[in-house]
């Protein structure tokens, strides 16, 4: 008798660590369920996906497609032969790969992908981040047979019979942090009789955030904090210059914080973007959270999900209009401010869904038994 053939997965998507570290944490649980499960990542070419994927162990093929920009400008000309040969080359992989389920968890090779897997009737699961969907997803929700989302009230974008409320998958569980502190601030050279603002802008880096610590870091080195510094690989050497300037120990820059687990134990104040991952993860971390949602993201949804906390009052909005004045200055007062850290805290607790990966997976294999 011949074995019975193990399970395929295709997952698609990528462009931002948002969407990428969701994707490896859901293929990690499917492992572990599944140990001889088979793993396809489709991304796109040039992105941080060719990447970080390999490195956590799995294949990739890219696609050139590449996304619209909102803005009338000559680059959109360029994007519909990309597309289209992005399609013929989605159509030949699963043909070749012969998945049981396809998966898109957001980002340009979503599209073609599930679009493609639906036509071929391959079942298709979509991970939906945000509080707001996307066009995109709403377009291949028509098709698509689940739908996994963090948020309620999401029937108003996608057919109430798909959803499945299973929260955002992170990168891990956070439930050690605690224990962590010491450790961490050993581990950035950071001084324990001093509480710790952790500035975070998105693995590629915010520059309205990077701007609003640059132009009053006056008030940085004169304040009695630390702050831990990740300004993303492109505005590293710019603000390592300036603050190298002031000669202070108590701003510690990085370009790229691997390790994560420590930047979040270390801190007492995190001021961060609202990207539905990342939300995901300061809910589960349970530490008060400033955060600044960008507007150069599609429909606004960074602020419809930051808005989800600040309406429940489980974080601090700024409007990254006013950042650049009212950043810091919210930032420091924080720190100042024990009670309101401890409710903020309690609040942002409660809004943490755990083992969303582990519930993806099992959606996902229960697809592939169909």
């Amino acid at each position: 008798m011949s074995k019975p053939r193990h399970k395929r997965i295709i997952i698609s998507g990528g462009g931002t660590g948002g969407h990428i570290f969701p994707a490896i944490s859901i293929a990690n649980a499917l492992r572990r369920i599944d140990p001889g499960i088979d793993i396809l990542f489709i991304g796109s070419e040039g992105k941080m996906e060719m990447d970080k994927i390999p490195a956590a162990g799995y294949k990739i093929v890219g696609l050139p497609v590449a996304g619209i920009s909102r803005r009338p400008t000559l680059k959109n000309l360029r994007v519909l032969p990309k597309l289209i040969l992005s399609l013929h080359m989605a159509n030949r992989i699963i043909k070749e790969f012969n998945p049981d389920v396809v998966v898109g968890v957001g980002g340009y090779a979503s599209g073609p992908v599930l679009r493609q897997a639906g036509k071929k009737g391959i079942p298709t699961l979509i991970q939906e981040q945000n509080s707001h969907a996307g066009i995109t997803n709403r377009l291949l929700a028509k098709k698509a047979s689940a739908i996994c989302v963090a948020y309620d009230g999401m029937e108003k974008y996608f057919p109430s019979e798909k959803i499945i409320r299973t929260g955002n998958p992170v990168r891990q569980n956070y439930d050690n942090i605690i224990n962590q502190r010491a450790e961490a601030l050993n581990y950035f050279k950071l001084k324990r009789n001093f509480p710790v603002i952790l500035v975070l802008g998105g693995s590629l880096g915010a520059g309205t955030i990077n701007k609003s610590l640059s132009e009053n870091i006056l008030k940085m080195v004169s304040s009695r904090c630390q702050w831990l510094w990740q300004t993303g690989k492109h505005y590293f050497e710019k603000v390592n210059i300036l603050v190298s300037n002031f000669a202070t120990e108590r701003i510690s820059v990085h370009g790229f914080i691997n390790r994560m687990d420590y930047a979040f134990a270390a801190a007492d104040v995190i001021i961060s973007r609202a990207g539905a991952g990342t939300i995901s993860e300061l809910c589960l971390v349970g530490k008060p959270v400033i955060l600044v949602p960008s507007p150069n993201v599609a429909e606004n949804h960074q602020y419809r999900n930051a808005m989800a906390l600040a309406d429940k009052d489980a974080a601090v909005l700024i409007p990254d209009r006013d950042s650049v004045r009212l950043l810091v200055d919210e930032a420091i007062s924080l720190i100042s401010d024990k009670q309101r850290r401890m409710s903020l805290s309690e609040n942002i607790r409660k809004l943490a869904d755990r083992d969303a990966d582990v519930r993806i997976a099992n959606e996902i294999l229960k697809l592939a038994g169909e």
